[in-house]
């Protein structure tokens, strides 16, 4: 596992002000009492991965980062930014050198072993992106096309079993799309939400893979989370209170279309755990 690339550190603001602001107000009344990292503030460990994470200078950006600055803004924290590459997050949260871990992270059994993990944040589904519009996986082998995707995804072994030789796996998305662009991979999956923010302005078109019983991330949309290092129950009951007011008021929906996804999104049914 790589090491943590610390690429800035950056404190946002909590309660009673503007996000871009440092201070949080005397009269400021959390909604809830646990410890943090470092008192007064919480600790978030985030790569860029728009249009859920982005570490911009003095800001957290994206569905992610405005859950988390709303989140603070409820507790009365500030928010300090560690970013480190995608492969030193989980690590960077497990060892509690941060309180949580913030990037469209899914809710998986195997990371339920070594971190907790906040009730579901929002859905995120299987696409697919073609030029044609491609939406049925059973499409991808009957008419013979190359396909790519990211190393380490979800569907990543099951396409390989069904697709074979006719699998390209890329160390990132962009890589992907490179290849769609030039014609030498016919379709690209990806998670859905990354994959419209992906394309924009792009003659590309993507769809929600229609499910399909040989590829269990088809049938059923992974749920993202706030990974935390375990043992810290005050302030995963906090975070999960949050998360639920933020759900109920509407404000969790009007952050995803603010970042270009759909509000339906925050529909994300009883938690679960994936693989």
């Amino acid at each position: 596992m790589a090491a943590v690339s610390l690429l800035a550190v950056a404190t946002l603001s909590g309660c009673g002000g503007d996000s871009s602001t440092t201070t949080v107000a005397a009269d400021c009344k959390p909604q809830h009492e646990f410890k943090t990292l470092t008192d007064g503030t919480l600790t978030v460990v985030s790569f860029d991965l728009p249009p859920f994470s982005k570490v911009q200078g003095n800001d957290i950006t994206g569905v992610d980062g405005d859950i988390v600055k709303a989140i603070a803004k409820m507790e009365c924290l500030t928010v300090t930014v560690k970013a480190a590459g995608a492969a030193a997050v989980i690590p960077t949260a497990q060892a509690g050198r941060a309180d949580l871990a913030a990037g469209d992270w899914y809710r998986t059994a195997e990371r339920a072993k070594v971190l907790d993990l906040s009730d579901p944040l929002y859905l995120d589904d299987m696409g697919l992106v073609s030029e044609e519009g491609v939406t049925a996986i059973p499409d991808l082998k009957s008419k013979g096309y190359t396909v790519g995707t990211v190393e380490g995804y979800l569907w990543v072994a099951d396409l390989k079993d069904y697709l074979g030789g006719k699998l390209k796996t890329y160390p990132s998305g962009v890589n992907c799309y490179q290849d769609l662009e030039a014609g030498r991979v016919d379709v690209c999956v990806d998670a859905y939400g990354g994959a419209v923010y992906a394309t924009k302005g792009k003659d590309l078109k993507v769809e929600k893979a229609e499910p399909f019983d040989k590829v269990a991330a088809s049938i059923e949309a992974a749920q993202a989370t706030f990974p935390m290092p375990k043992g810290h129950e005050d302030m995963l009951k906090a975070v999960n209170e949050d998360i639920a007011a933020l759900r109920s008021s509407g404000e969790l929906a009007k952050i995803l279309t603010k970042n270009g996804l759909e509000a339906g999104a925050a529909e994300v049914g009883e938690p679960r755990l994936i693989g």
